[in-house]
């Protein structure tokens, strides 16, 4: 839609980057598109204004892959133009273009090289008769009830036969700042990049080894374009067999578990290929590798390489090639994309984030994240991320370890008191335990705890590994804390036991009662599962230091106050333990046996935690080791300042967009109302009137 706000001014609302790119070139060499209303077009053709009358718009879908106009001449002829990708043009041109493709075949070879964004288009000179009796059984189509898509797809594959080759178009469009360093270090975290993009095969390995996806180092990276199953088929088995020979044997697990029968779907183990791979499909053959008996070829071949890039891909073929993934590896999938053809990707991917940008909205909008840069993207995961998962398998190791320990102390209590269901700890403390006293620290280290910060996450992304194999909270450190929870609460039972046994306090009055017993055991369990989350928080702040001081400050607090006299004679049902924490709190022996109790539960984590880190280091504790090697000497600058421009170009015609608006252009309820433009005389981009700063 061309808009002037000022008088010669023209700026272009295109629905696309390359639409708006392809008029504006056009206008600067004195073809202006200068006016749209729902029947006609506006064009000053070298000075002189003409008018087209549009009458119908071929629209895009996923499996025409192509778009067409037919618009009428001043002069009254009638003509079809369309545009989309060569290998969809090429199969509707008329033989007598043939040296005309070859030739054009080179230049869009050459364009894709050099990594622009490439399309075809052609044109048809339509008989009248042969028209009017075409746009009626049209108009017929586009009203029916049943089977609408199907006849307009009948009659669009029609007329668009026998098209007459007009020439090709190339489009530059820069890559955003630090994506090849983006790239470079999310493959280093061990995240596998699969490329879905609707380009050339040349262009899209153009920019792949511009992005440093590829490189020369590779063992060799496979070409798959084969134009029937069987070829498609043996080429994937041709790469398998030269990544992993034994995979073929009978032997082999991956055979094994899928010979058997079974109705449970089947998730692919991992296999490691014998050196460094990658792959390159194009889309047709991707639609021959998505059909049901090559599906699990294509996934098995494809793991096994360390970048996998798929051109020519509808957007319809993106989404399946997310669902194949999700059906048969057990992994979190994640769909970036930034226009309206990545929209069925970014739904399926257990994730997606969308770039805003040129592109529109549409992947905004049905993303879960979104953002303006694709180096974005590593903070997202690689800080953020990560802080997230280690925040929420720290959060639930702490919730079952206290309350397995708080449990569990009702359980060996219950045999001193021969079941009789009465509670080994205060009903208020039950009550406040879990709502108010570990409810805050818990929460300040799951809202700002951090094992290193932003900076060190970057510089080191194999700290990112062991969350993609869930190495921070699975059913063994499950196992580990119940264990935990058990021992600690043998601990707190038997050692305020023990140490209440037959005592008298100093003045030699007896000590050892139920209410005494409680307020010894419950201030036990509080103070040690405050140490343990101490001990598990690896970044202190303010508000986690008052957080943890403050709970048991609050504690004792309301401890001493629901036992006071006061409380007593005031409620004196709901608080029967009347002068028990100023009694039994006063005792030396009492604090003497709570010093104890932590220690002996305190004792064996941060040994096992020390043996563990010394005698069997996870990768994870290897870097943490570097870090804080590197960190006696001075820190290194944020990567983010070094990121540089890079003026690599990025390619391809994506296939497009969702639907087309052909429908809603041709209503005219998109347009707002203007002046009309006059549909005689002449203008001239160059002439002194009209000459601005755009033109």
């Amino acid at each position: 839609m061309p808009e002037e706000k000022k008088e010669g001014n023209l700026v272009y609302q295109a629905q696309s980057p390359d639409e708006g790119a392809l008029v504006t070139a056009a206008r600067n060499f004195g073809f202006v598109f200068r006016a749209r209303t729902p029947e006609t077009i506006t064009i000053v053709e070298m000075g002189e204004t003409k008018v087209y009358k549009l009458l119908a718009i071929l629209d895009f879908n996923n499996v025409r892959k192509r778009m067409s106009v037919i618009v009428r001449s001043p002069e009254g002829d009638l003509t079809l133009y369309c545009k989309g990708a060569d290998t969809i043009l090429y199969e509707l041109l008329h033989s007598s273009c043939d040296s005309l493709k070859e030739e054009t075949t080179e230049h869009l070879n050459e364009f894709a090289g050099e990594g622009l964004r490439t399309l075809v288009v052609a044109y048809k000179n339509l008989d009248e008769e042969y028209f009017q009796d075409w746009i009626r059984r049209h108009h017929e189509a586009s009203t029916a009830l049943e089977g609408r898509e199907d006849k307009l797809s009948e009659l669009y594959e029609e007329i668009e036969k026998d098209l007459m080759l007009l020439g090709a178009t190339a489009i530059e469009d820069k890559l955003q700042d630090g994506v090849p360093q983006t790239i470079e270090t999310l493959a280093r975290a061990s995240i596998k990049i699969w490329v879905l993009t609707g380009d050339k095969q040349e262009t899209a390995m153009n920019i792949s080894y511009s992005c440093n996806l590829l490189n020369d180092d590779m063992d060799d990276v496979f070409i798959i374009e084969g134009s029937t199953s069987d070829d498609v088929l043996k080429e994937l088995r041709d790469a398998r067999k030269k990544m992993k020979p034994d995979s073929f044997l009978d032997s082999d697990e991956t055979n094994i578990r899928f010979e058997k029968s079974s109705k449970k779907p089947k998730v692919l183990p991992d296999e490691q290929a014998n050196g460094v791979y990658g792959l390159v499909i194009t889309g047709h053959s991707l639609a021959y590798a998505l059909e049901e008996n090559l599906e699990l070829e294509l996934v098995r071949t494809a793991c096994m390489c360390k970048v996998v890039i798929c051109c020519r891909v509808t957007p319809l073929q993106k989404a399946q090639v997310v669902e194949l993934v999700k059906k048969y590896k057990k992994a979190v999938t994640l769909a970036i994309g930034d226009g309206a053809n990545d929209v069925s990707m970014i739904k399926t991917a257990h994730i997606g984030v969308g770039i805003s940008g040129q592109e529109g909205m549409q992947a905004v909008l049905s993303s879960d994240f979104s953002f303006a840069q694709f180096r974005y993207l590593q903070r997202l995961l690689l800080v953020h991320g990560r802080w997230s998962y280690i925040r929420m398998c720290k959060f639930l190791k702490y919730f079952f370890y206290k309350n397995f320990a708080f449990t569990l102390v009702h359980f060996w209590y219950g045999f001193f008191s021969g079941f009789s269901a009465q509670t080994v700890y205060d009903e208020w403390f039950i009550t406040l335990y879990n709502l108010v006293y570990t409810s805050l620290p818990v929460l300040g280290m799951s809202l700002f705890d951090q094992d290193v910060d932003d900076r060190w996450s970057l510089l080191f992304p194999q700290l990112y590994v062991p969350g993609q194999q869930n190495l921070y909270f699975n059913k063994m450190v499950f196992v580990k804390c119940m264990f935990q929870g058990i021992y600690s609460s043998l601990i707190l039972f038997f050692i305020p036991y023990g140490a209440m046994y037959n005592t008298v306090r100093s003045d030699g009055k007896a000590i050892a009662d139920y209410q005494s017993f409680a307020l010894m055991v419950q201030t036990c369990l509080l103070i040690v599962v405050s140490v343990q989350i101490c001990l598990d928080t690896s970044y202190w702040t303010v508000v986690n230091q008052f957080f943890i001081w403050g709970s048991l400050s609050v504690y004792f607090a309301i401890t001493f106050t629901m036992y006071s006299d006061g409380m007593y004679m005031i409620f004196t049902a709901s608080f029967p333990f009347v002068g028990t924490a100023r009694n039994t709190l006063s005792q030396p022996n009492v604090w003497l046996a709570i010093f104890l109790s932590i220690t002996l539960c305190v004792l064996p984590v941060v040994g096992f935690r020390f043996l563990k880190t010394q005698l069997r280091p996870t990768p994870s504790d290897k870097v943490l080791l570097k870090i804080k090697e590197a960190k006696k000497r001075p820190p290194p600058p944020s990567p983010r300042r070094h990121l540089r421009r890079t003026s690599t170009r990025r390619s391809g015609y994506a296939f497009a967009h969702q639907h087309g608006f052909g429908a809603l252009i041709m209503s005219g309820r998109n347009m707002r109302p203007k002046s009309p433009f006059a549909t005689t005389g002449t203008f001239s981009p160059n002439s002194d009137k009209h000459k601005h700063k755009g033109l």
